[in-house]
């Protein structure tokens, strides 16, 4: 069986006899690896079994003439030149429309040579690994992207009509973004979504208000992914505990991230109360686990994700986030070494 199909029979809730992974880095990470190891080997021995690709930018930006700042195409200026990047100055700085030119979802598409590039990439990755076609930011974050994440939450309780509006724009945006990468990459597997609705104590706009601007949204848009045959995948750090049958009715076949140290989102109690009705990718801790643990916790963790989220399908093994810099180098060992299947 190859790569692929790992992700695949998991997908569709069937027990595989390895449990598929995925593991990225940020910062300077695998060069204290490649120190720690004495060479770049190690990386040789780490399966791939996902290739993402994307042929739209939601989060297209351009440079400024001010060092370190660039303007998207909605016209936020962001700083990118620190970590986390910060927005500056929102596109939409009052809640109106008014003189305001929304951009269209063409503009948003990439040029025909990286859009041929991207095709060509998912047709040869799909022969041994599960193609994702990738959007970047949401609903969610798209709007506080266009208005700034203060005002924002201020919108949706105080400007509930222009919010919806503002929503309806970018749902179209997003209907559409589908539509031409439906076109432009049939051989995806997936359309992959990140939008974080949560934090650590729970969904940000609130459950209720979830359920009300969000929800029948992101059922059109989930309904659009699946009328091509297409799975639906979404990253969303936080708690999203109350809002999990909700996320599931409206038809997301795999929640990315599941941060274990959110509120109730322990990950084997998720499992028990709704791994038969979505797959799980991630969660091994990255707040506490990972940066804090010994070695030995981090490698007994990992053992115990396999052995418990993986029964009877629906299980990805990966971190909540990509391995941070900072990490203790012993302990990104230990990850790169306990997801591995065979021996370094």
């Amino acid at each position: 069986m190859n790569p692929r199909n790992y992700i695949i029979d998991q997908i569709n809730h069937k027990e595989t006899d390895l449990v598929p992974y995925t593991l990225s880095f940020e910062g300077d990470v695998e060069k204290h690896l490649d120190e720690y190891y004495g060479n770049t080997q190690w990386r040789d021995g780490l399966q791939k079994f996902l290739q993402r690709v994307s042929v739209v930018e939601t989060m297209k930006k351009t440079s400024m003439d001010k060092p370190g700042h660039e303007v998207d195409l909605f016209g936020t200026e962001w700083r990118t030149d620190l970590r986390p990047f910060r927005l500056e100055r929102p596109a939409l700085e009052n809640p109106t429309f008014e003189r305001y030119r929304w951009p269209e979802p063409a503009e948003f598409f990439k040029e025909d040579d990286a859009v041929a590039e991207a095709r060509v990439a998912a047709a040869t990755a799909k022969e041994d690994n599960f193609v994702v076609a990738y959007l970047g930011w949401g609903l969610f974050e798209t709007g506080w992207g266009i208005r700034g994440f203060e005002n924002i939450m201020m919108d949706i309780a105080l400007n509930p009509a222009f919010y919806e509006e503002l929503l309806d724009r970018v749902t179209e945006q997003f209907l559409a973004y589908i539509d031409f990468t439906c076109k432009s990459l049939p051989d995806a597997d997936a359309i992959m979504f990140g939008d974080d609705w949560g934090h650590q104590r729970g969904v940000m706009a609130g459950p209720d208000r979830w359920r009300e601007l969000f929800k029948p949204r992101y059922k059109r848009i989930y309904d659009a992914v699946h009328s091509r045959g297409m799975l639906t995948m979404s990253h969303c750090c936080g708690s999203v505990i109350d809002i999990m049958p909700d996320i599931i009715e409206i038809g997301l076949d795999v929640l990315e991230s599941v941060q274990p140290e959110a509120r109730g989102m322990n990950p084997y109690e998720l499992k028990k109360q709704y791994g038969k009705d979505i797959a799980f990718w991630g969660c091994l801790g990255s707040q506490t686990t990972i940066p804090f643990g010994t070695p030995n916790e981090i490698k007994t963790e990992v053992e115990r994700l396999k052995n418990e989220m993986a029964v009877g399908g629906g299980y990805i093994l990966a971190p909540a986030k990509a391995l941070q810099p900072g990490t203790p180098v012993e302990n990104a060992a230990a990850v790169v070494e306990s997801f591995m299947w065979g021996s370094m």
